[in-house]
């Protein structure tokens, strides 16, 4: 996949509760909570206005209010909200609204997604680069032993052939910080409601349809509130005349 054809939709999964990450989320939905004084699906979404993406579906469901009102004060990209009365988990959250999505391969983020651009570039573009119709999803893995300042599990391993296996002990090589291309084949033959993607992981696995790149930059997976701290005094100790992190 060229530049010239780099996705032009991507999904953000905000509808969850964040409950591991109270007291912050007693008051605002996860996504909001600001990391380096911008709130994480911000940082996302700025990223992706920066590569040219100009749509974007983001599912909401507690304190949806909050959540609106925070990104309609952003001019791009152009918004769609996919509201769920209950929550339809990873993978029914994305096939609510994979009609918004169109017939192309796409981006998929979870609402929390934090990661910095590594020395090989853009780790969007490096990501629609490394597409190829053999795949039905796409994973950016991250070497479990560069996650310095948030605990990464070892989701996968990576085999001879560059082909990514699941770690059904969580003791893999790589996590996978929740960054993805899926086409949206992936989800032909799914069930309606409640279901995880992780189902859909390992189906593209099984069939020999699911891609890995490797991701060279920095990636932070935020679940609790020490984590939250420690990667907020991490940018600050990178300002000038900041404090300087251990």
């Amino acid at each position: 996949m060229t530049k010239r054809n780099l996705p032009d939709h991507a999904f953000i999964l905000a509808a969850g509760m964040g409950s591991r990450l109270r007291p912050y989320t007693d008051t605002m939905p996860k996504p909001l909570v600001p990391v380096n004084g911008k709130s994480m699906i911000d940082h996302t979404l700025d990223k992706l206005v920066a590569l040219g993406i100009r749509e974007v579906t983001v599912n909401i469901h507690y304190m949806a209010d909050k959540m609106q009102e925070h990104l309609g004060q952003r001019t791009s990209p152009r918004l769609t909200y996919s509201w769920e009365r209950e929550l339809l988990d990873t993978g029914g959250g994305i096939k609510k609204a994979l009609y918004t999505m169109g017939r192309k391969p796409f981006y998929i983020f979870s609402g929390d997604t934090l990661w910095e651009d590594g020395p090989s570039g853009n780790t969007l573009s490096r990501l629609a680069s490394a597409w190829d119709d053999s795949m039905d999803l796409l994973l950016l893995l991250q070497p479990v032993d560069r996650m310095t300042l948030t605990h990464g599990t070892g989701d996968y391993d990576i085999d001879a052939n560059g082909k990514p296996l699941r770690n059904r002990n969580r003791q893999g090589q790589y996590f996978w910080p929740s960054i993805r291309m899926a086409h949206p084949r992936l989800f032909d033959n799914t069930p309606d409601g409640k279901f995880s993607f992780l189902d859909l992981m390992d189906r593209a696995e099984a069939a020999g349809r699911l891609g890995a790149l490797v991701h060279d930059g920095l990636c932070h997976h935020i679940t609790a509130p020490d984590d939250l701290d420690r990667i907020n005094a991490f940018y600050a100790s990178r300002r000038p005349g900041g404090p300087k992190v251990a």
